[in-house]
């Protein structure tokens, strides 16, 4: 790392001043997974709290799996690998989060509707265990960080982290303020994301923050273009990549995504907004209804063989 990390304490514990060392994150799922590696990749021990000790051999193999990806594509080395692993940890226990200096909750809860009650629950169960100036956060988008932080005794600590997928290679992070976030929570944080070689987008919480409300209507119209027969979708998103520099198009970013997320984050922002604009297509429901959610179903909008398209899905428009 070339930057040391100072004053990230809260208040001045001696055995705080100077870095921060340890990120805990609740859920390691694919979000969680990414946020894991890029928190390793930049010298941070990491430790995951999952569901059961088979979820957490489960992660490991996913990880395994996706760095082996990377350096196929020449991005990283086999000592490189070896070295963000060793810094990832696993357990099933909260307790064993106790000694973390920030904690990230990165859940992707399949219930339907808001997950709002669960991650109180998890915050809740956060604050229990570590120390009085540990940063607590979530990656969330669609839910309000101060609605989640009205459950915890110090309220302030609370602060919106959001990564965009992958977040790897995606160059921001939105650090969200919250109606009880102290000022030293936001520059914990957003010192600790420019650390990971990240632009920080500092925003007043909002539905959907910046990234995930422009998204989701960008899908929609993609998907309403689709359903009026006017381009397939290799060619809907060949025009938002070529045409205004999009590192993926809008139906691919959906897969990518997972289509089951985006209907819970359209719900969510329609719940919240009442705009038509944020009611999922129906072409969205009929592909995840059919068990089609993207690329880690291996069929969305498009068809997938070991993670890359190899054509566009039947369950769309078909053209000439």
């Amino acid at each position: 790392m070339t930057e040391v990390l100072e004053d990230y304490a809260l208040n001045k514990r001696e055995h705080k001043k100077g870095s921060l060392k340890k990120v805990g994150i609740i859920g390691c799922g694919t979000m969680g997974q990414e946020i894991a590696h890029v928190i390793s990749k930049n010298g941070f021990e990491v430790i995951f709290v999952d569901v059961s000790e088979e979820r957490i051999i489960e992660v490991f193999l996913e990880l395994n799996q996706s760095l082996d990806d990377v350096i196929e594509k020449w991005g990283l080395t086999v000592s490189e690998k070896r070295a963000i692993l060793s810094r990832i940890h696993g357990t099933t226990e909260y307790r064993d989060i106790g000694d973390c200096d920030l904690v990230i909750e990165s859940i992707n809860s399949r219930k339907q509707g808001t997950s709002v009650e669960i991650r109180k629950d998890i915050f809740r169960k956060i604050e229990a265990v570590v120390s009085d100036d540990t940063i607590i956060s979530s990656n969330t988008s669609t839910l309000i960080i101060s609605e989640l932080a009205s459950v915890l005794e110090h309220p302030e600590r609370a602060v919106g982290l959001h990564f965009l997928s992958p977040a790897s290679t995606v160059k921001i992070v939105e650090v969200v303020n919250g109606l009880y976030t102290s000022d030293h929570a936001i520059a914990f944080v957003s010192r600790f994301a420019r650390t990971l070689d990240k632009k920080v987008i500092q925003l007043v919480e909002s539905p959907g923050n910046i990234s995930t409300r422009l998204i989701v209507t960008l899908i929609n119209e993609a998907c309403v273009t689709l359903m009026e027969g006017v381009a397939p979708a290799k060619q809907v998103d060949e025009t938002m990549r070529l045409g205004f520099g999009m590192q993926f198009g809008p139906l691919e970013i959906a897969d990518r995504m997972g289509l089951d997320r985006v209907i819970r984050w359209m719900d969510n922002l329609y719940q919240e907004f009442g705009e038509p604009k944020f009611k999922p297509n129906p072409i969205i429901k009929r592909l995840a209804r059919a068990g089609n959610i993207g690329k880690k179903t291996g069929s969305g909008f498009y068809k997938y063989k070991n993670g890359v398209i190899v054509g566009e899905s039947i369950h769309c428009p078909e053209y000439k």
